[in-house]
């Protein structure tokens, strides 16, 4: 057998870029797993993937060109029906060798094994190892078929009658084995050796390549195109800052732009462009958008993340004079601007609150009403936020932002560009002259946008935020528009997750239930079950910590141990399990864990109501006299450390009770026959659990 590398290459038209990366990945990795699954490529062989605007590639190390016989043990049928009296084959087991190829010659070969509660006949076969061909043949087909295609297209084939369906027309297929042919075919198409490079600065046409190994090579120096996309996304990224550090200015940071970009050009140069200074009045968040998403360039900003008049275009082609290719795209970025510029001009015409009656003639949702009417609601649970945490001040401020905070829906550069709702409305705030706070509040009351994104900045944006987002989960739940399984259209996850990450980060102490209550009242008839819907919403929020909480790498019985209790509280959780997780490391945990899982039990199974506080008098057990005695001893500072909020204290002052607990156990019969013995120790177990779970439920730490 013959070890070499394996290169396989479909040539294509421009693939959609914002999915070439994942195409390129996936088009890479299922051609090697199908090598190794058929054996003919190893766990230790390496795959290189290769993705440019018009290819598909990947490269194998340590691909066979036959993979090894494997002996193989094929189930036949049950010995009683394979076998007559006489031990004989029956027409049923000739029958089935024949489909197999085989005669009765091979009966004495048969092995008899244990097969449930009978017997089978088992027959041992060599399976010829796949060849090259074929087992390529089958890892393209796979890899094609499995490919995340965005949007298929139908196109016709060369002989005027075929048609096939693929992301784009395909025009080419490479298939080398070191340097031998390997002839697979795919999507109307028969392998070669022959590829082609850039469309206009290729030194070469077709680059004819020499073998697998020479691939990358060869393209980059007579193609005229790095083909691995990671190749090209490190040079793109090493090159936008030489050209940035030239200028001793910074790139914009974005990844996406980045990939896109990467996925848009084969020989990328990047070049310095710039605009006139006088657009640099015009909001830079609107600027920066519209050169990102319209032109793909890279904005600079000064050391302080101030947007300069220069900016990073990246290129496809490398002419000796880039005057053209500079002056051209400084001369198309420049109506981009101008409209930017008009729609900030126009708007300022009018101020946020002459655009708020407005808001009343734009539908929110059919069964919610207008934004006019969500506004008043939102309104209404920021007032109510605003003086929770802040006192009639910050709940007057809040109502004036909730009030402004959907007007620039209604702005021009808000209808272009929908991505800058929020910012411009807090744009428009300061020149209108409502101050920072009102207006930096209009401009964070979206945020957190995403996973990580920023909290907003002061109170009363807290205010807006929790209460534009509390309206929405919960008018959605009252209308029956929870998310199912992967489908979120109104993004309530993160909304949920919204919420909880203010009360959190933000320490506010606010009654979770009473903050949801108060958002369904601002509903009225429009919500037909208020206590549901405030159940269905809450639950789902504390879903969501949890969840955060685990992607935050803590235990998830800890995190069950804290969130079953279910306090309304939530900004108090972080201290929680900061102590759950300082007792669990505890010697004793274990045990106390176990034992209140233990009284949790019996409490459960008991019948009648459990007394609070058991009876000195009444305890006949040394044991239980002496668990009562170190319970009270030690529920003083646990107690005192729970008020004062050191949940951690609290917890690790009923460590002592490990011994006791145990001796109890060991020595007690908790249901005694005489009732009052038996009720008095049920309160002395009701006591010790109230007394261990008050910070968590500890129980859910036993294994």
């Amino acid at each position: 057998m013959t070890t070499k590398n394996l290169l396989i290459e479909l040539f294509v038209e421009e693939l959609p870029p914002k999915a070439l990366k994942v195409l390129g990945e996936s088009f890479a990795r299922t051609i090697a797993e199908s090598l190794k699954a058929s054996g003919l490529a190893s766990a230790q062989s390496a795959v290189t993937p290769f993705a440019s605007p018009r290819r598909l590639g990947a490269h194998v190390s340590g691909v066979l060109d036959q993979a090894d016989d494997k002996p193989v043990t094929q189930k036949l049928m049950p010995v009683a029906v394979a076998l007559d009296a006489s031990g004989n084959a029956t027409p049923a087991l000739l029958k089935k060798l024949g489909s197999l190829g085989f005669d009765a010659s091979v009966v004495p070969q048969l092995k008899r094994q244990p097969d449930g509660k009978a017997e089978a006949l088992f027959l041992d076969t060599v399976v010829k190892g796949a060849r090259l061909a074929e087992g390529l043949q089958k890892a393209l087909d796979e890899a094609l078929a499995k490919l995340p295609i965005p949007k298929v297209m139908q196109y016709q084939l060369e002989d005027g009658w075929s048609s096939v369906n693929f992301v784009r027309p395909a025009h080419g297929l490479v298939a080398l084995h070191g340097a031998d042919l390997v002839p697979v075919k795919a999507l109307g198409l028969e392998s070669g050796r022959a590829t082609h490079g850039h469309r206009f600065e290729a030194s070469v046409d077709p680059v004819m390549l020499l073998d697998a190994d020479h691939y990358a090579h060869q393209l980059q120096e007579q193609g005229a195109v790095i083909a691995s996309f990671e190749a090209r996304h490190a040079e793109i990224s090493r090159q936008l800052k030489v050209a940035a550090d030239r200028e001793g200015l910074v790139p914009i940071d974005d990844p996406a732009l980045l990939d896109e970009v990467t996925a848009l050009v084969e020989r990328p140069n990047v070049l310095l462009c710039q605009f006139e200074p006088e657009f640099l009045a015009v909001p830079q968040e609107c600027l920066i958008l519209t050169m990102k998403a319209n032109q793909k360039y890279f904005p600079l900003l000064d050391a302080a993340g101030k947007l300069t008049n220069k900016f990073l275009i990246v290129s496809n082609i490398a002419p000796a004079d880039p005057s053209r290719v500079i002056g051209g795209n400084e001369r198309v970025v420049r109506p981009r601007l101008a409209d930017a510029k008009f729609f900030f001009d126009q708007d300022r015409k009018k101020t946020l609150a002459s655009r708020v009656e407005g808001l009343g003639r734009v539908v929110y949702h059919g069964k919610l009403g207008t934004q006019g009417e969500r506004v008043e609601r939102v309104r209404a649970i920021a007032r109510v936020i605003g003086e929770a945490i802040g006192g009639a001040d910050v709940a007057a401020q809040a109502d004036t932002a909730a009030q402004l905070a959907k007007a620039d829906l209604l702005t021009d550069m808000v209808g272009e560009f929908p991505e800058l709702q929020g910012i411009m409305g807090g744009y428009y705030a300061r020149g209108d002259g409502l101050g920072d706070t009102i207006a930096s509040a209009i401009e964070d009351h979206y945020k957190p946008r995403f996973a990580g994104d920023e909290l907003p900045r002061n109170d009363v944006g807290v205010a807006v935020a929790l209460a534009d987002k509390l309206e929405t989960l919960t008018g959605l739940f009252g209308i029956g528009q929870l998310p199912t399984g992967d489908k979120d259209p109104f993004a309530l996850r993160r909304h949920a997750l919204g919420v909880v990450r203010m009360l959190v980060e933000r320490a506010l102490p606010l009654d979770i239930d009473a903050l949801v209550r108060a958002a369904v009242e601002t509903f009225g008839p429009l919500v037909a079950d208020p206590a549901k819907t405030t159940g269905l919403v809450v639950d789902f929020m504390f879903d969501r910590l949890a969840v955060s909480l685990r992607d935050q790498g803590y235990a998830a019985q800890e995190i069950d141990a804290v969130l079953s209790r279910r306090g309304s509280r939530v900004h108090e959780v972080p201290r929680a399990l900061a102590a759950v997780k300082a007792f669990a490391a505890l010697p004793e945990a274990a045990s106390l864990a176990a034992a209140n899982k233990r009284v949790g039990n019996i409490l459960a199974k008991s019948e009648g109501a459990v007394g609070a506080t058991p009876d000195a008098a009444r305890f006949v057990e040394p044991q239980e006299q002496a668990l009562f005695e170190a319970l009270r001893a030690a529920n003083g500072p646990a107690t005192e450390a729970f008020e004062r909020g050191d949940y951690t204290a609290s917890l690790q002052a009923l460590a002592v009770l490990k011994a006791p607990v145990d001796a109890f156990f060991d020595s007690v019969m908790v249901n005694a026959e005489d009732p009052a013995l038996r009720a008095n120790r049920l309160a002395l177990l009701a006591s010790l659990h109230a007394a261990m779970n008050r910070v968590a439920d500890l129980s859910k730490l036993a294994t």
